[in-house]
């Protein structure tokens, strides 16, 4: 998730002043553009919402394939499609067009999001923090509903959700120290923990049976 919200402040700060992990706000700027029959930007808006839809059919199709040919689960060869694109991004010249990244961006954002739904059993987003937002103010009411009651399971999910925000705060946070820092090449900084990531997932997937490799993820 971390990763997710440092190229957040990465399109925002060097690409184009935009958002790309997620389409509500080019969903609201594209109604607004129709509304003002300002065509032209109607358009602009319509290539990065094609992105992520675009992102979320390809991660639909590709997981089974993956497994059967390559004998790998499909978020392992996501994360390698990811750490590709990352190294692209940060070879890219200034001076390129800023929709070659923010396209980039909204494609491996939409894959990652409909591939990674759930951590340890609750559901997640982990390109956005709206929802655990919410499900932070959802705990708090529940703590104060059962503050006497000795059941307090509730807090589990609660802290996780604490815990996928501070994240996604801390990794804004990095972003704009590293961007303002390295420029464009402050992606890179996004290697080394999707590495970590890539390693232990390809070594449990050396360790996984047929069948467990087979086994579709929680949440799909």
């Amino acid at each position: 998730m971390r990763c997710r919200d440092f190229g957040g402040a990465f399109t925002y700060l060097l690409r184009g002043n935009t958002f790309c992990n997620a389409q509500t706000a080019n969903v609201v700027l594209l109604g607004l553009a129709v509304g003002a029959a300002n065509w032209k930007q109607a358009r602009y808006y319509l290539i990065p919402i094609s992105a992520y839809m675009l992102g979320a059919f390809v991660s639909e199709l590709c997981p089974n394939p993956v497994k059967h040919r390559l004998r790998i689960r499909w978020e392992s060869m996501l994360l390698a499609i990811e750490m590709a694109f990352i190294v692209g991004l940060g070879f890219l010249p200034e001076s390129a067009p800023v929709q070659i990244s923010q396209v980039a961006i909204n494609f491996i954002a939409s894959m990652q999001y409909n591939t990674f739904r759930q951590a340890q059993g609750t559901p997640m987003a982990t390109t956005f923090v709206t929802n655990h937002i919410r499900q932070v103010g959802i705990g708090l009411a529940r703590e104060l509903r059962h503050m006497n009651r000795e059941d307090k399971s509730h807090r589990l999910a609660w802290r996780k959700h604490v815990c996928m925000l501070l994240s996604f705060f801390g990794g804004v946070v990095a972003g704009t120290v590293l961007c303002d820092l390295w420029s464009g090449k402050a992606i890179w900084a996004t290697l080394l923990p999707l590495a970590i990531l890539e390693g232990l997932f390809l070594k449990e997937d050396r360790s996984l049976g047929k069948e467990n490799l087979e086994r579709k993820p929680h949440g799909h």
